[in-house]
């Protein structure tokens, strides 16, 4: 038995077209070619696909079960050709993206869709380090980007760029203390308060940090869930906020210092001894031309 994709193409394009003159328009091929190519493919599989006995072709029942299978072979093959053109082009066949919670989420699904239209043959891998973690990874070689909150002090083997600022809302349980009242710093230092951790020891984590007392946990998300208990106070990104299932049991002093909220500066960085494929250099260019809230 010997099927051709010239035989599979013709059978599916008459099945979505509902007949042979209409397969051959979609082919560009003429009538004849695609009518005979489906016979072809009848003879060689024993079976027959179309009942000819109406006025269009009519998928007999092997037919019908035969179809996806069809579209199956004819789409593995187009990807087959897709990766074959991308190593053709240099594209690189994965590339790893640490991003910080900081980064909205919204954003990070919008641009994987983005990217999956742009390169739908790279595979991606995304990670959720902390702050500096995130540094790390792209100094290593462990990932190619990395999104990132403003670190004091950058390695100098990495670029940046400055992608937008996330502001960070003061929150805590409705039973604390410090809810339902305007708040200073000073009054800040007296209460515990939670933060965002990376896993080593850093001056760089303790940045944000003004009170005596603090939790270390590794994840916003997390925090909150700790903070509706009236256990303390953290600054939480205002995305977060929004999203999160607790934030009806939170509550969010006002804060006596400039603004109310305390923005973030964000970045995206990537190492610049490491040379950059086609798919890094789009992801780097995307993520920088979308701005992320407004400069303070």
């Amino acid at each position: 038995m010997s099927v051709s994709m010239d035989q599979l193409e013709a059978f599916v394009a008459t099945a979505s077209a509902g007949s042979f003159s209409g397969a051959a328009r979609l082919l560009g091929k003429a009538q004849s070619a695609v009518s005979t190519h489906v016979a072809n493919l009848e003879d060689d599989l024993g079976l027959p696909l179309f009942d000819r006995s109406g006025r269009t072709p009519a998928l007999t029942g092997a037919g019908a079960r035969l179809l996806p299978e069809a579209r199956i072979i004819l789409d593995r093959r187009a990807h087959f050709i897709g990766i074959a053109r991308s190593f053709e082009a240099r594209v690189e066949k994965r590339l790893v993206v640490a991003i910080d919670e900081l980064y909205p989420e919204a954003m990070v699904g919008a641009l994987c869709a983005e990217f999956a239209g742009h390169f739908p043959h790279v595979e991606l891998e995304l990670l959720f380090p902390m702050m500096e973690d995130v540094s790390r990874l792209v100094l290593d070689g462990k990932a190619q980007i990395g999104v990132m909150w403003r670190q004091e002090d950058l390695p100098a083997e990495l670029g940046f760029k400055t992608i937008g600022w996330a502001p960070l809302k003061l929150v805590c349980g409705k039973s604390h203390p410090l809810a339902h009242m305007r708040v200073d710093w000073e009054e800040l230092k007296r209460h515990r308060q939670l933060m965002v951790t990376v896993r080593t020891e850093s001056a760089e984590r303790h940045r944000l940090r003004v009170a005596a007392e603090v939790w270390w946990v590794e994840s916003h998300w997390v925090i909150m869930q700790i903070l509706k208990h009236g256990i303390g106070w953290a600054l939480i990104p205002a995305h977060i906020v929004e999203n999160s299932p607790v934030a009806s049991d939170l509550a969010f002093p006002e804060p006596e210092f400039a603004g109310g909220d305390h923005p973030v500066a964000l970045e995206v960085v990537w190492h610049k001894q490491k040379p950059s494929g086609p798919a890094a250099q789009w992801l780097r260019q995307r993520l920088a031309a979308t701005k992320i809230g407004v400069a303070p």
